[in-house]
């Protein structure tokens, strides 16, 4: 068994297609055929179900897909942990982040860790909290920056960099504008603009709500967090987020206002696997996250 025979066996299952995988591989047809045949036969197993131009996996196809999408992960990252090893400063770090730490967080960090090692590069993934955790333990990425910060996770490592308040915003024509701190009850009966079901932020919220014994009236739901911030500039509601959100420049026509009683917050970190070990760049970042964070932590005081 060869390891372009697996790199073109796996291509070919991503794809359900034997000539769209040689033309990603930029190989001939024949050549994808032919070593696909080779190894069916070396394992004396029909790993494909042929229908016309198209190939499915058959059941013990599903199972080798998952092991040597393994195999080859291994195989990848013992060579760039050699790679990096001869210098861990010129390596690549692969990272996931969510919208909520795309503007600010995420972009201060990078900057301030390639002016010391200008020829580190990146590998950005953005998405949800469950996504952001499944990548971590499954190896897409390695790290992720994330929050809250999660706490019975058995597959990966959490490291708290810092707390953030969740605070109000409002539109400016809003009745309570003219407050400088809200407390949570006092938006009981406000339409709350919000991340839809099953987003970590959106929890937050309705958790906060539930302590006073109420539930957020949902008016409209954005996927992101600029979406959202549209809609409340656009005097749609209001919503509660993350205040680093809002750390450079406020949205038109809106004001932002500290929540009490009780206080929201959430803990925003970084997220590495249990069970395997960072490649040497990514040490030097996520040692660097620490640093980096605790020295911001001591100028705020």
């Amino acid at each position: 068994m060869e390891l372009r025979q697996i790199k073109y066996f796996i291509e070919v299952a991503k794809r359900e297609h034997v000539t769209e995988a040689a033309y990603r591989l930029h190989v001939a047809q024949s050549a994808v055929s032919r070593q696909i045949s080779n190894l069916e036969e070396e394992l004396g197993v029909s790993l494909f179900i042929r229908e016309g131009r198209n190939v499915k996996l058959t059941p013990i196809g599903e199972m080798f897909l998952k092991h040597m999408e393994q195999a080859v992960k291994l195989i990848e990252d013992a060579t760039s942990e050699v790679e990096e090893f001869l210098d861990p400063e010129k390596g690549t770090i692969r990272i996931g982040f969510p919208s909520s730490l795309a503007g600010y967080t995420l972009p201060t960090t990078i900057s301030a860790f390639r002016e010391r090692y200008p020829n580190v590069k990146f590998h950005l993934n953005q998405g949800s909290y469950a996504y952001l955790i499944e990548g971590v333990i499954k190896g897409e990425f390695n790290m992720a920056l994330i929050g809250p910060v999660p706490k019975k996770e058995k597959k990966i490592t959490g490291k708290t960099l810092f707390t953030e308040n969740i605070v109000a915003l409002l539109p400016e024509s809003h009745p309570l504008a003219s407050k400088r701190v809200l407390k949570l009850s006092d938006l009981r009966d406000e339409p709350f603009i919000v991340f839809p079901q099953g987003f970590i932020l959106r929890k937050i919220i309705v958790d906060a709500c539930a302590q006073l014994g109420f539930e957020p009236m949902v008016a409209f739901e954005g996927e992101d967090i600029d979406a959202i911030k549209g809609l409340v500039s656009a005097g749609l509601g209001i919503t509660l987020i993350p205040e680093i959100t809002l750390i450079d420049s406020l949205p038109r026509s809106t004001v932002k206002i500290a929540v009490t009683e009780p206080n929201v917050s959430r803990t925003v970190g970084v997220i590495i696997p249990a069970e395997r070990s960072l490649l040497p760049t990514e040490k030097l970042f996520y040692e660097f996250l620490s640093e980096f964070f605790g020295m911001l932590d001591r100028f705020q005081i």
